[in-house]
This record gives structure tokens, C-alpha cells and sequence, in this order.
């Protein structure tokens, strides 16, 4: 399979379920608004997703996926299954207890993340939010695990299941919110509980598609319930070799955390609604990020990590250098459109029902600052595998703690003045910063050696989006979108985004550009 055919499979089944994901964030919209109700959900369901980073698709991941790779390339089948034996394992063993401890410690976890939510408790926000976070929490389990076959899956070539299994946690979402909502307030519970019971069920689900699966590669992993099965996993070299690769990793993901913890931590003492609008403004940056950068971090990974254990430099180097022309080229035209085109963007998706014209002037300027650093945001999930493939995870690390740091002096600045909004804009920032640093650093070790044409290349992306920057300035302006209806606000939309992409590749391709030279082997 070619890189582009699999990097498109990934991208096009993300896009499925950010297009699910779009619609439950559309039906929670309506439904519930931007309250101080909402933010306790949305700090409820950040602490199970903040543990589910060190836990799935980030420290273990980073560090399973070419220890993974290298033993089955040097060593074979069979003794990557025991491999894949222990370390599930040992995983199944840790989550066991991180669940217990965590619903135990919710009151302290949502206090560290929101306290600012205790001001809002004419509503009961912060014991609402401590409540959820209890429902939800063992969700992290079900996801670990999930990453665990995602890297096998993934490493064997088998894209598609573990990158349509999010549309699943979408579908339970939608599913709680429509028909769960109406019935918790039938029986005196609070209708907003009812997204916390869609997202355990949602992690279930997720968990149990991955079954069949991994049954058919004959991968499925036997985990050990005896204390003497966990002591032969622990005690396993590719165990250890794991774990001693997320001991960085997880200090990195962790610094990342803290930055969205401390950032969070900001909004709930800023006005009620504001940790709700940086959720929603979030998953609309999450949209390119997923379509572009997480489709091509998935597919690179195992590819790079391949090509180091076969010390074949220059296979490694090609394709950093086809991810990071991809990245140029997709992910500059989507950072002009949040920059330029966020509020009718906001509007169409959001606007009905509970969620104001506030609300979505309030997301737009948030969205507005993800657009600022979306390249960047991008960037990353091409550069990053380029050294832990190398199991390198140190720089990475090295590098997300000075970026932790710029990040927050950008919020002593900034959030006076721009409140809310300067909190995706610091991060925006930082993450431009921690992209050209990762490039400088694979340029410096001759890593990364660019192939021919990139000035050329740049000059032509450079004039297509020059273009499609004047269209977007115009149809921005070209309507109320706030006062819109809804019908012709949708079918507005559609038609001026396909005009958009329409005069983007089409201005690339009279400039030269020639797509083939992206269907690379």
C-alpha cells in the first residue's frame, strides 16, 4: 500500500468521525448551551482524556510502537505475540489501578484542573463536574487498551478499524445526548449526566471492535491475571525496553497536560462559558489536526520506525519530507480559514438553539487563535515520530518543557487582553515554536534531508493561498451569519467552501504544482 493510499484511508475514516463528532457537538450545542453546567462536563471529560495521553495514544504509544516495529522486524512473529502478551499486561494491571485511584481522587483532580468552578456553585457545578469525572473515568481503560491494538493494527498495515473506531464514541455521545438527556430528567437526574454514561459506553464500544480484528491476525493479546503472570511480564527485556521509553514520554505528555491543565485552570476563573467556547473552538481545530496531521502521524510512525531498523537513511528521510510537504500544503490553506472565516465556520455548526450569538462570537475569537498555530499544530505530528521512531523521546521532551514555559509567559500577557481567547492563541504560538525546533533539530543530526524544489514548492502554495485569503475576507463579510437562517446559512456555506478549495488547487496547480509527486510508495 502506498503511503498517500494509507494516509488517505486514515484521513478519510477520521473525517467520518469528526463529522460525528461535529454533530454531537452541534446537538450538546443546542441542547445545552455554554453554562456553568457545560464547563463542568468539559472538565469532567478533559481528566479522563488527560490520563488517557499518558496512558494511550501518547507516552505508550511513542514508546510501544517501535519497540513493537524493531521486534518484528529483527525477531519475528512469534516473539513479538509474546511481546505484545506482557506488555498488555503489565498495562491491564497498571489501568486497574489508576481507575480505582481515580475515582477515588475526583474531587482532588477536578479541584487541580477547574477550581474556579467552586464560584459557579449556585449549580452545583463543581460537584456535578466531581460526579462526572467518577462516571467517566474508567473510559481511560477502555482507551489504553484501545492504543495497544491501534499500534498493533497499525504496524500490520490494518488502518481502518482503528481509525473508524472514534466514531463510535460519537455515535453513544449523540445517542446519550438525544435520547439519554430527555430521560435523565424524567427520573430527577441532571440531563447533563447523561454524556458522561455516553462516554463510558462509547470507550466499551471502542474497546470491542478491536477484538474480531486483532483475533483475525492471530494478535490477539493474553493478558496474565496471576501475580506470577504479571511478574514474568514485568521482568520481560521488551517490557522493560517500553517502559524505560515512557518514563521521557510520559514526562513529555505530561508537560503538554499541564499546559492544557493550567490553561483550563485559567478559563474557569474567567466568565462563566469560557472553558466551554475553548471546547468547542478545540473541536474545530481537531478537524484538520486529525484529518491531516494525526492521519499522517498514524501512517508514518511504523513506516519510520521500519526504515530505522533497517538503517535505510535515506527511505527515513524521503518520507519526512513527503509528510512535511502534505503538511505545508493542506494544513496552510485550513489555518487561513480559522484566521479569516471563524465566525461563519461557528455559526453554522453552533448556532441553534441554547448557544447564542455570544456564544459564537465568544468561539470564534477562540478558534481564531487556534488558526494562528494551526501549521504548527500540525507539524508536529509529522516531525515527533521522526525521533521517537529513532526512540528518541528526550529531545521531544527537552523541547515541550521550554515550550510549557513561552507558552505560559505568552498567558501573563495576553489573557488580559484578549481573556478567553489568548489561551488557544499562547498555545498556537508555542506549538509554531516547538514545530521549528523539532525541524532544526532532525536538519542539525542529518536525520531530515530535504529533497529538491522546496523554495518552488513554497512560492506556489505562497500564491494559491494568497488567493483563496482574499476570497475567504470576502465571504466573510458577504452575510450576517449570525442572523442567517439556518437552512440557507448551511447550503452558503457548502457552496463557498467548495468554491474555496476550488480556487486554492486550482491557483496551486496553475502555479506548477503537480499533486502526483504526493503518491509515493
Amino acid at each position: 500500500m502506498s503511503l498517500f493510499k494509507a494516509a488517505s484511508t486514515v484521513s478519510l475514516l477520521t473525517l467520518l468521525s469528526r463529522i460525528a463528532g461535529l454533530a454531537r457537538e452541534l446537538l450538546i450545542a443546542a441542547t445545552f448551551g455554554a453554562s456553568a453546567l457545560t464547563d463542568a462536563f468539559n472538565v469532567a471529560f478533559r481528566i479522563p482524556n488527560l490520563f488517557r495521553r499518558l496512558f494511550a495514544e501518547g507516552a505508550f504509544s511513542q514508546a510501544f510502537v517501535p519497540v513493537l516495529v524493531a521486534s518484528k522486524e529483527q525477531h519475528g512473529e512469534a516473539h513479538t505475540k509474546l511481546l505484545i502478551d506482557r506488555v498488555a499486561t503489565v498495562l491491564a494491571w497498571v489501568l486497574l489501578g489508576v481507575s480505582v485511584l481515580g475515582v477515588l481522587a475526583s474531587p482532588l483532580l477536578v479541584w487541580l484542573m477547574a477550581s474556579g468552578l467552586r464560584s459557579m456553585d449556585t449549580r452545583g457545578a463543581f460537584d456535578a463536574a466531581v460526579l462526572m469525572t467518577r462516571w467517566m473515568f474508567p473510559y481511560i481503560a477502555c482507551m489504553s487498551l484501545v492504543a495497544l491494538a491501534a499500534g498493533v493494527l497499525n504496524t500490520w498495515k490494518r488502518y481502518a478499524v482503528p481509525a473508524a473506531t472514534p466514531v463510535l464514541l460519537n455515535v453513544a455521545m449523540i445517542l446519550a445526548a438525544w435520547l439519554g438527556a430527555p430521560w435523565f430528567e424524567t427520573v430527577g437526574l441532571r440531563p447533563i449526566y447523561a454524556l458522561a454514561g455516553g462516554v463510558l459506553a462509547g470507550g466499551v464500544l471502542q474497546l470491542g471492535v478491536q477484538i474480531p480484528a486483532l483475533r483475525r491476525l492471530g494478535l490477539m493479546p493474553s493478558i496474565g491475571l496471576s501475580r506470577a503472570a504479571l511478574r514474568t511480564a514485568w521482568a520481560d527485556p521488551g517490557t522493560q525496553r517500553v517502559l524505560r521509553l515512557m518514563a521521557p514520554a510520559l514526562l513529555g505528555v505530561s508537560v503538554a497536560q499541564l499546559s492544557l491543565l493550567i490553561n483550563t485552570q485559567i478559563a474557569s476563573h474567567l466568565a462563566p462559558g469560557s472553558v466551554s467556547w475553548l471546547s468547542y473552538a478545540d473541536r474545530l481545530m481537531e478537524f484538520p489536526v486529525a484529518l491531516l496531521g494525526v492521519a499522517l502521524g498514524v501512517v508514518l510512525m511504523p513506516q519510520l520506525a521500519a526504515a530505522k531498523a533497517a538503517h535505510d537513511t535515506q527511505r527515513y528521510s524521503a518520507m519526512l519530507d513527503w509528510g512535511l510537504r502534505l503538511v505545508v500544503l493542506l494544513a496552510v490553506p485550513c489555518a487561513v480559514a480559522l484566521l479569516t472565516f471563524a465566525t461563519p465556520l461557528v455559526a453554522v455548526l453552533y448556532h441553534y438553539g441554547a448557544f447564542s450569538a455570544r456564544d459564537v462570537q465568544m468561539t470564534a475569537l477562540a478558534l481564531m487563535g487556534w488558526g494562528a498555530g494551526l501549521v504548527g499544530v500540525v507539524a508536529i505530528k509529522v516531525l515527533a515520530p521522526g525521533y521517537y521512531a529513532s526512540q528518541d523521546i528526550r529531545t521531544p521532551v527537552r523541547i515541550a518543557i521550554v515550550v510549557l514555559v513561552v507558552t505560559q509567559l505568552l498567558n501573563v500577557v495576553l489573557v488580559p487582553l484578549f481573556q478567553h481567547a489568548a489561551l488557544s492563541l499562547s498555545i498556537g504560538i508555542g506549538a509554531l515554536f516547538n514545530a521549528a525546533w523539532l525541524l532544526i533539530g532532525l536538519l542539525r543530526r542529518g536525520s531530515f534531508r530535504p529533497l529538491p524544489g522546496w523554495g518552488v514548492f513554497g512560492l506556489q502554495v505562497l500564491a494559491a493561498t494568497a488567493l483563496l485569503t482574499i476570497f475567504l475576507m470576502w465571504a466573510a463579510g458577504a452575510f450576517d451569519w449570525v442572523r442567517l437562517a439556518a437552512l440557507p446559512r448551511i447550503g452558503w456555506l457548502a457552496l463557498l467552501i467548495t468554491g474555496a478549495a476550488v480556487i486554492y488547487l486550482g491557483a496551486a496547480w496553475a502555479a506548477g504544482l503537480r499533486f502526483r509527486q504526493f503518491l509515493r510508495r
